[in-house]
């Protein structure tokens, strides 16, 4: 199995602190986010490599880390050579754009590189292996605001997604649903039908939404915090969390 880390944002809204530094490797209590996320993926036996897809403006950071990063994984770091966020591939442009580049024909692991969670990726993965099937990850939350700016799931007794719609007015539930999915290697060439059929190529999630409706899609639900590190001040607030612990 295969890892891919989203990390080719521009991270606009967190600016100054990513004028020149890529928010994936913003430090958390003194510990870049990336970090964190390649040491909960490096608990998964099954993955073997990983790969990070950088814009060409942040792949030397990238590359640079990647020097100093001791891990069991072989690491690739790709540049979707995109200059800003006029001319960025989306989220699933980029997983498609790994795909082609490396020949990717295995099952694979897809994180946003942005995220810095407390539940045990090792978990998320033992229940994609139970299911058999590819799964994403959500969470049961209270807050409506949040509900509208994430992708929202309904899922049936068993955990089977029923409805997923990203980012809606009106949430059909209380499922948020986060950066972190399991594909399928028979998956894997859907994800170009998609984008060939028109699907936005944005957010990672609108593809699960058009997913389910072709074949099984399962949803674990996850116990603990994930932290979406958007703006200078959610970063300060997540820095004393972790600080604290």
């Amino acid at each position: 199995m295969k890892a891919i880390i989203l990390a080719a944002g521009y991270a606009t809204r967190l600016y100054p602190l990513t004028i020149d530094k890529p928010k994936a490797l913003l430090p958390i209590a003194g510990k870049p986010i990336l970090d964190y996320i390649v040491d909960e993926i490096e608990t998964i036996g099954e993955i073997d490599s990983l790969v990070i897809i950088s814009n060409d403006k942040f792949f030397p950071n990238f590359a640079n880390w990647k020097e100093a990063r001791k891990s069991r994984l072989e690491i690739t770091v790709l540049n979707d050579n995109t200059t800003d966020d006029t001319n960025k591939l989306g989220a699933v442009g980029d997983i498609n754009f790994a795909i082609d580049k490396l020949n990717i024909d295995e099952d694979i692991l897809v994180m946003a590189g942005d995220n810095i969670f407390t539940f045990r990726l090792k978990d998320f993965s033992d229940f994609y292996k139970k299911k058999n099937a590819d799964t994403i990850l959500a969470k049961r939350i209270n807050s409506i605001s949040d509900l509208k700016r994430m992708g929202n799931a309904v899922l049936d007794e068993n955990g089977k997604v029923i409805d997923m719609v990203e980012k809606p007015e009106n949430p059909p539930s209380d499922i948020a649903v986060y950066a972190v999915y399991m594909y399928k290697k028979e998956t894997i060439p859907m994800i170009k039908q998609y984008l060939s059929e028109g699907g936005n190529p944005d957010a990672p999630g609108f593809f699960p939404s058009w997913l389910h409706k072709k074949k099984d899609v399962y949803a674990y639900v996850f116990e603990g915090d994930c932290y979406d590190i958007g703006t200078p001040e959610s970063y300060r607030q997540v820095n004393e969390i972790f600080e604290n612990r």
